[in-house]
């Protein structure tokens, strides 16, 4: 059984210097990396941490932010900012100069950051030239900005390292500047040197161009389809290791997982979604099918039944996308039993076929008060799961196993939404769970074994209540019914009081606030949950309200949000990290809802989705080997609406059209009312 202790985590963000915090009053932090490094330009310019700081990971090795390369024990990663020394004084940034963002002037992804001294205005750029070494170059531009000659020294360091080089200056005169960052053979330590100009490779120019396009008439939403696009692919090592919360877990899930490799795939990262999810199978689903969470093996009570079914919906993903069907063969056993593994008689509830266990989709379990029974999220999952199993198991002609997975989808759903006793729909629409009884579980009260601190709402006096639950949107999101049945509207109206609960300023808690184990606060990738379903439902105003809000808080302008935005306590918990599974949530809503492109195995739909505001949608992406460009403009009137394409129509409407697949480049414009 889970023992408690496995949800603390002793790192005293208090201990030590100021930077080994990771939320710092104000802070961006923008990830970089090739798969064989990684980074992150901290940037914090309210006077709290290191205002321009460089953190460097060996990606294969996932670490508290206090075990970063660049984290000196003492200084923190001040030796890692540009200092110049003139005549005995010291210039270095002024942090209300401070200014970074994300570009692509060197063909690849970077991070520029302005800022400026008395004497000086300085640019930094930060890349990764190739994508074969462990290899980080930042390029410095130096401008003399006072009316005489400037003889100075620049200064930085790695740790104990330092480099020193001699800068003479003109008035008005710039200066351009190299820095490598490498990783030693043993992946353990930092080598800083100066080089000469550094040239990007090619072969990374030509990677990144590959990749998935976006741009429409929103600022914003181009701005989070780029973040999203990088940063799913730089936090990922070339072997598919990636942390669920970067400096918070140091661990690994099936779920979180998969849905960065739906992500991956979205944006035309499809070698590493290809090498992330064979790794899953590989690595993560056991002989007997069952999955890892937090890279454990869980009793059989404490599965998180859900990944089985996610697992076998990001492998369809990808094969619909690629249309590599070698992989199906390739990962079949795999596949096969964790089809099965949820069908096992173990989690059969007798009177409803349903299925049953002690834990819950967030994860709290028996020593928070979940008894065993009926999750909804659990439910929706393996069926809809298993309908992408059932669909991969055609492609590979396995017709025994695609006509049984086929028919155990179709029960599940029909039991959950119709079962007279124990369905998981009441008036509120969708609820998360039922006891084996029948009767709703709507309350959980922790266990003293639980150790829960003082200060989190579980821990509190009063009912804490299990609903509403923000995974209830999920099969409203995934078109698992439809958006406009009566049991989604009731659904959304339902989970709408989750926002902003115990807070201002915006946000929805991932369930009500009141059995909350950890700090109270709002979460982006379940808030983007909500959006998703609500493009579905055209209630429009609300996604933008979700995004606005994403826009405002912090780590927004990097686009690396923090999993939660509350008062953790750490310690006992771990200190809050950037979660990857956001970006893979903002790309399913840019793509699959916005845009609406959604392949199938056999043909692909166009369904664009446009916001109030958006006016056109012009993108890219690498589909089945081919490059699809599509083009979406809104119209006035109804009779301008339609599809034009050289692919082959098979269906169309005014709001959607499916289309044959090619073997050339493809191209569609939409005219949307």
């Amino acid at each position: 059984m889970i023992d408690a202790k496995e949800h603390f985590h002793f790192d005293d963000p208090h201990q030590g210097p100021t930077d080994v915090r990771t939320r710092l009053s104000g802070v961006n932090y923008f990830f970089l990396g090739n798969g064989h490094i990684q980074a992150s330009v901290q940037i914090a310019p309210m006077s709290e941490g290191t205002p321009l700081g460089l953190l460097i990971m060996n990606p294969n090795r996932l670490g508290k932010k206090r075990e970063t390369l660049t984290m000196h024990p003492t200084n923190g990663l001040q030796a890692t900012m540009l200092r110049f020394e003139m005549n005995g004084n010291i210039e270095t940034i002024d942090p209300q100069s401070l200014q970074a963002s994300w570009n692509f002037d060197h063909g690849v992804p970077g991070v520029e950051a302005k800022w400026k001294s008395k004497s000086f205005q300085v640019e930094e750029h930060f890349y990764c030239p190739d994508r074969i070494n462990p290899l980080l170059v930042r390029e410095i531009r130096i401008t003399n900005i006072r009316s005489e000659e400037i003889i100075s020294a620049l200064t930085t360091g790695v740790m104990d390292q330092e480099i020193r080089i001699s800068v003479l200056l003109h008035p008005k005169e710039t200066r351009r500047l190299w820095l490598r960052y490498a990783l030693d053979d043993s992946g353990s330590a930092v080598r800083l040197s100066q080089a000469g100009f550094e040239q990007v490779n090619p072969e990374a120019r030509a990677y990144w161009e590959a990749t998935a396009s976006f741009v429409c008439n929103s600022a914003l939403l181009n701005h989070y389809f780029q973040v999203a696009k990088i940063q799913q692919a730089t936090t990922v090592s070339t072997s598919a290791v990636v942390d669920a919360s970067i400096w918070q877990y140091n661990g690994e899930w099936v779920r979180d997982h998969s849905m960065m490799a739906i992500g991956l795939t979205l944006a035309g990262h499809h070698d590493l979604a290809h090498r992330l999810l064979v790794r899953l199978f590989r690595d993560f689903v056991t002989e007997q099918g069952d999955t890892v969470d937090s890279s454990q093996k869980r009793h059989l009570d404490e599965v998180e039944l859900d990944q089985n079914g996610i697992i076998m919906y990001a492998l369809k993903q990808y094969v619909a996308w690629t249309g590599q069907v070698d992989l199906i063969h390739d990962v079949w056993d795999k596949l096969k039993a964790a089809a099965e593994f949820p069908l096992q008689a173990y989690f059969r509830h007798d009177p409803s076929g349903l299925l049953t266990n002690q834990r819950e989709y967030w994860e709290r379990h028996r020593v928070h008060g979940i008894e065993q029974g009926i999750e909804l999220a659990y439910q929706f999952w393996v069926s809809l799961g298993l309908t992408a199993a059932a669909d991969l198991a055609r492609m590979a002609s396995k017709v025994a196993e695609a006509d049984r997975w086929a028919s155990e989808a179709a029960w599940i759903k029909q039991a959950m939404l119709t079962d007279p006793r124990f369905k998981l729909i009441d008036e509120r629409g969708l609820i998360k769970r039922r006891r084996l009884d029948g009767t709703i579980q709507e309350t959980i009260s922790a266990r003293p074994e639980a150790q829960l601190p003082d200060g989190v709402p579980l821990s509190g006096p009063g009912a804490h209540w299990l609903n509403p639950d923000t995974s209830a949107a999920l099969p409203i999101a995934f078109g698992f019914i439809a958006p406009t049945a009566p049991v989604a509207i009731a659904t959304m109206n339902n989970l709408e009081s989750l926002w902003d609960q115990a807070w201002q300023g915006g946000g929805y808690g991932r369930y009500h606030v009141s059995s909350e184990p950890d700090s109270p606060g709002p979460w982006p990738f379940p808030s983007l949950f909500m959006a998703r379903a609500y493009t579905e439902m055209g209630e429009y105003e609300k996604v933008w309200r979700i995004l606005e809000w994403l826009n405002h808080v912090p780590g927004h302008q990097a686009g690396s949000w923090f999993e939660f935005y509350g008062t953790r306590l750490a310690p006992l918990f771990p200190q809050v990290g950037i979660t990857p599974w956001t970006w893979a949530e903002m790309l399913m809503l840019l793509v699959h809802h916005i845009i609406g492109l959604q392949p199938e195995l056999k043909w692909f739909r166009l369904r664009p989705r446009l916001l109030p505001g958006l006016e056109y949608i012009e993108a890219q992406f690498p589909l089945r080997n081919q490059r699809l460009r599509v083009q979406i403009q809104r119209v006035k009137n109804e009779r301008d609406a339609g599809f034009r394409s050289n692919c082959q129509l098979m269906e169309a409407s005014p709001t959607e059209a499916k289309f044959s697949f090619k073997k050339s480049d493809m191209w569609i414009e939409a005219m949307i009312v």
